[in-house]
This record gives structure tokens, sequence and C-alpha cells, in this order.
């Protein structure tokens, strides 16, 4: 059974916007509608044509931007986790290997 959405409001520049959500998503929903509008502030204060679809579109831009710089961040994270992970298996099994005989 699916659990009964509940409309939030959400308020970017000076428009204010409607969205149906889960009840445990709404905490989630309101802090990346608070981000979305700092970071559209923060363009507006920096355009020449501040137009509200724009604003949104650099926004979405900007965002995606760190969004995959992140990830590719934390995905080199993974691998040198792995790596290191491996070494230490290594070190390990010839420790071990030089206890047993």
């Amino acid at each position: 059974m699916s659990t009964p959405s509940e409309p939030v409001a959400l308020r970017l520049i000076d428009r204010e916007f409607l969205i149906a959500c889960a009840p445990e998503e709404r905490d989630g929903l309101l802090e990346s509608a608070a981000y979305l509008d700092r970071k559209m502030r923060e363009l507006r204060a920096n355009a020449k044509t501040p137009g509200f679809d724009r604003l949104a579109v650099l926004a979405a831009i900007s965002i995606t931007h760190e969004f995959l710089a992140l990830r590719k961040q934390h995905s080199g994270q993974d691998v040198n986790v792995g790596d290191s992970l491996a070494a230490l298996r290594r070190k390990l099994e010839a420790a071990l290997e030089g206890q047993v005989k």
C-alpha cells in the first residue's frame, strides 16, 4: 500500500509551488527547495537578465555540475579504499602464512 502524499508549499525566489510528496520526504524536499532558492538568488545577483526560467536553468546546471563533481570524487575514493583493502588483505595473508609455517 502506498503512502498518501500531501501538498507542500515551496517558495523559489518570488514564486510559490505546491508539490505533493510523502510525509517522510517532506523535510528533504524543503531542504532541497531552500538550497535551490539560495542558488537562484546567488545567480540572480550576478545575472544580466535575471528571468525566473533562466535562473532555474542556470541553477539546475550549476547544481548538476556540483553533483557530478562530488560523484566523481566519491567514485575515486571508492577505488582508493578498494586498493587499500586489497593491499591490507595481502599483508594479512602473508602474515598468516608466516605464522602457519
